[in-house]
């Protein structure tokens, strides 16, 4: 460890501050800042994006980064960073979270059989729909497509909440009996 800092703290005295003082700064500290941030909870690819953040915030800064106490400035932003991604954590509720697992989160794909079945039930249904006695069939599709209350429907249909209530009823009986009729 005290190697890295002794070379630091050669690149820390250069007067030429830039993008090459920062790589060289990069490749010396790294190692010491994974490890500072996997001591303080994060993980192997989270203590690397942390690496980045602190690099990322030195190169917006590098007379302050590479002045004489350049290696103290480091560990300083260090500790920023560390602060503000627990503090990010927490208020997401990361801990929470599930991480995304291919056996459990992901859609099944669905055969070809079953989706070819399912497009001739909802053509099934459609015909049957269309079977119904225009204002069942109005009621039936508000009630159940547009989910809107038996109010509603009376208010929309200018009819009578009694008349909603009777056609949806009839019509719902006629249409369950004409889609078993359909599947046979």
């Amino acid at each position: 460890m005290a190697a890295w800092r002794t070379g630091m703290a050669e690149t820390l005295d250069e007067d030429g501050v830039g993008d090459d003082a920062l790589a060289a700064l990069s490749q010396r500290a790294r190692p010491a800042l994974l490890r500072y941030f996997q001591r303080r909870g994060l993980s192997a690819p989270d203590a690397e994006d942390a690496a980045q953040d602190v690099f990322l915030r030195l190169s917006r800064r590098p007379d302050v980064a590479m002045a004489a106490h350049g290696e103290a400035y480091l560990f300083e932003t260090a500790a920023s960073v560390a602060v503000d991604r627990h503090r990010r954590a927490r208020a997401r509720q990361e801990g929470r979270h599930t991480a995304y697992d291919e056996a459990l989160h992901a859609v099944p794909d669905h055969a070809v059989d079953r989706i070819v079945e399912g497009r001739q039930e909802l053509s099934r249904l459609v015909d049957c729909l269309r079977q119904l006695p225009e204002r069942t069939r109005h009621v039936v599709m508000l009630a159940r497509l547009e989910r809107l209350t038996h109010v509603e429907i009376a208010r929309r249909l200018g009819v009578s909440v009694s008349t909603v209530e009777r056609r949806l009823v009839r019509g719902m009986a006629d249409l369950t009996a004409r889609l078993q009729e359909a599947r046979r």
